[in-house]
């Protein structure tokens, strides 16, 4: 779903909770809330103006999905353990996530983020004041739906080491990746699309037992179709419920899965339900 840019903003959605504004307040080095709030209205209208999202809309890339993650803290110590760890942020947006796993220990050289568009990446060193100088983590931009960014299908093996400034595209990291996350992306796209996803994603992941992906969105106690209004637009998602969402990854390959729904009250009272879940190789697989 996509607005028009010429919608206008509503600065009353903003609200930062106490780990947001902590976040915030260090990485932008913006002290005074009312001058980060006014910092980050300014980003989010820049954004909005080449990328009208709802998230942006909504202040969605204000919020830390990865460091509420319950396997979060597994995460980081897969980072610690492992000898070249590798992370990659699907849909990382302006990066928040990214900058909260480097910030909470991740190597900022082993990671990297993706999302459709350039600029937004390019608007996370605006609104975090960095620069790719001073924070050097690899991005590369994408259609995930795409098979020559991302497929299920791997290319020719190479026997180089991996260079992670020369990527071309996702596929370059088939059985490369230590973690993976993925919040508030799957449930943008049809089910046949998702069920898709789920292939390639998994593919990327290293065979070695405990490499992990992991993420949240949208969900239903029973699979179907949802519908949403918001000004005055319709839009409609497909969401699986735990069980079918489970067994899309547990067809996928060797993994353990866990996902559950937590219920949410919108702001006009409805009441809705996240997905947070898991998929962890439990035994070596060839990918």
């Amino acid at each position: 779903m996509t607005f028009t840019s010429n919608i206008p903003l509503d600065p009353s959605l903003y609200e930062l909770d106490p780990p947001a504004l902590e976040f915030f307040q260090q990485q932008t080095g913006i002290a005074e809330e009312d001058d980060l709030k006014h910092h980050i209205l300014a980003i989010q209208a820049k954004a909005f103006a080449v990328a009208p999202y709802p998230c942006i809309y909504t202040f969605g890339f204000t919020r830390l999905r990865i460091s509420r993650h319950p396997k979060y803290q597994n995460v980081l110590q897969l980072g610690r353990d492992c000898r070249s760890p590798l992370l990659l942020d699907l849909g990382c947006c302006f990066g928040n996530d990214t900058r909260k796993a480097v910030a909470d220990g991740w190597p900022i050289t082993r990671i990297i983020s993706t999302d459709l568009r350039q600029e937004l990446w390019d608007l996370g060193h605006v609104l975090f004041q960095s620069t790719p100088t001073s924070f050097p983590s690899q991005f590369i931009a994408g259609d995930c739906l795409d098979p020559a960014f991302l497929s299920s299908e791997s290319g020719p093996m190479s026997r180089s080491p991996l260079d992670l400034s020369s990527l071309a595209s996702l596929n370059d990291l088939h059985g490369e990746l230590t973690a993976i996350h993925a919040s508030s992306i799957f449930h943008l796209f049809s089910a046949e699309q998702q069920a898709s996803l789920v292939r390639a994603v998994a593919a990327l992941l290293s065979p070695v037992p405990g490499s992990i992906v992991f993420g949240s969105h949208v969900g239903l106690p029973k699979q179907g179709t949802i519908r949403e209004e918001l000004l005055g637009m319709t839009a409609e998602m497909y969401c699986y419920d735990p069980e079918s969402w489970n067994k899309l990854w547990e067809d996928a390959g060797p993994f353990k899965t866990e996902a559950v729904l937590k219920e949410v009250i919108a702001p006009n009272g409805e009441i809705g339900w996240v997905m947070v879940w898991s998929a962890t190789i439990s035994t070596k697989f060839t990918v």
